[in-house]
Parts: structure tokens; C-alpha cells; sequence
């Protein structure tokens, strides 16, 4: 009679959000959906960015930043084009598969870095030099509340968030250098996919 095998083989691995979300807290559970990212972050996000367009002295800071954009529209449209052809070769040569829920996930992370450059490099630290802070205590506050924003929406790990501070900071540096939400809207949609290339709840493909 044989001796049955022991398996040690080490458990599945983990679901690709859990390497950035903490485990049940007093924040909730681990989001799993897109559903629940949407309310908890991106739809909270969204109303912000809305409610900081009422403002008129907003509204410039706003349209100044798309100035460039609205320039050379062909030049931006075609940009746009082969940042998403690139994210979508980048699932594909990750996941040997595409689908329109991924390709819908990379134009949702493209809005929401439009819109959360919009909040945190341009309204909030507009608002802030308004109030007499300096241009760099203004985009630090605003990197803080950013980075903050993501540990109670998203349920990051700290040391996650504090990732999102320091590339506040440099992205707050890039809009200072370049004046063109466009570009860092660019720069954050591309680092956000890199970072969470899935849906919530989907791991990748073996």
C-alpha cells in the first residue's frame, strides 16, 4: 500500500489586487469589483473634479492646462492612439489574452488620471496659493491628500501610499515644467496601469 503523498506545494497565487489592498480593517473589506472601486474612489473623484469647475477663477486654471490640447488636437489624438495600442500590447504579451472588459479598464484608469491631475496638480494646489501657500507647500499638501485619498478609498498599504506622495511630488515638478494637463495626465495613466494592468478581482492567467 502506498504512503500518501504530502503536498507541499505552496498555495495559488494571490489575486493581483491584494498585493496593493490591506486585509479587513475598520475601512472594510478587500475590493474585489469594479463596482465597489467606483463608488468608493472613482465616483467620489469625479464629483470633485465637477465641483471644482464651478468655480470660474477654476475654470481657467482648467482650460489653461488644456491649452496645448486644444492646439494641436491631432497631435494629442494621436498620442492617445498609440498610448492605448502600447497598454494593449503590454496585456497581451502579459496575459497572452485581450478583451474589451481589460481595454474598457485602461480607458476608465485614462479618465481617472485626467481627472485626479486635474484635482491634485491643478485645482487643489490653485486653491491652496490662493489661501498664501507657497507653490511647493501647496503641491505637497495636495500630494498628501492625495496619497491619504488612497488609503481610505482604495485601501492601499501604506508604504503603497506613500509611493503615490512621492509621485505627486513629481508629477506636481512636471506640470510646474510643462504647463499641459494632457502630458501628466499621460504620465499618471501610464504608471497606474503598470501598477494595476486588471480588473479588480482578476488575476492574471496561467
Amino acid at each position: 500500500m502506498k504512503t500518501p503523498m504530502i503536498d507541499n506545494a505552496p498555495p495559488p497565487k494571490a489575486l493581483s489586487h491584494r498585493r496593493l489592498q490591506r486585509d479587513k480593517d475598520f475601512t472594510g473589506d478587500r475590493l474585489t469589483t469594479f463596482r465597489q472601486v467606483f463608488l468608493r474612489h472613482g465616483l467620489p473623484g469625479l464629483a470633485l473634479a465637477a465641483l471644482c469647475l464651478v468655480d470660474p477663477d477654476l475654470q481657467a486654471v482648467f482650460f489653461d492646462g488644456l491649452g496645448r490640447g486644444f492646439a494641436y488636437p491631432l497631435r494629442y489624438g494621436l498620442a492617445f492612439v498609440l498610448i492605448l495600442s502600447a497598454l494593449s500590447a503590454y496585456a497581451w504579451l502579459t496575459d497572452r489574452h485581450w478583451s474589451w472588459s481589460g481595454v474598457s479598464w485602461m480607458l476608465y484608469l485614462g479618465a481617472l488620471s485626467l481627472w485626479e491631475e486635474w484635482v491634485f496638480r491643478l485645482a487643489i494646489p490653485s486653491m491652496l496659493e490662493g489661501l498664501g501657500a507657497s507653490m511647493w507647500i501647496a503641491a505637497a499638501l495636495s500630494a498628501l491628500v492625495f496619497g491619504a485619498a488612497h488609503y481610505f478609498t482604495l485601501r492601499w498599504k501604506w508604504q503603497w501610499c506613500v509611493g503615490a506622495f512621492i509621485g505627486s511630488l513629481f508629477l506636481s515638478r512636471q506640470m510646474h515644467m510643462h504647463g499641459d494637463l494632457l502630458l501628466i495626465a499621460a504620465f499618471h495613466w501610464v504608471a497606474t496601469y503598470l501598477n494595476t494592468p486588471r480588473p479588480p478581482g482578476q488575476s492574471a492567467r496561467v
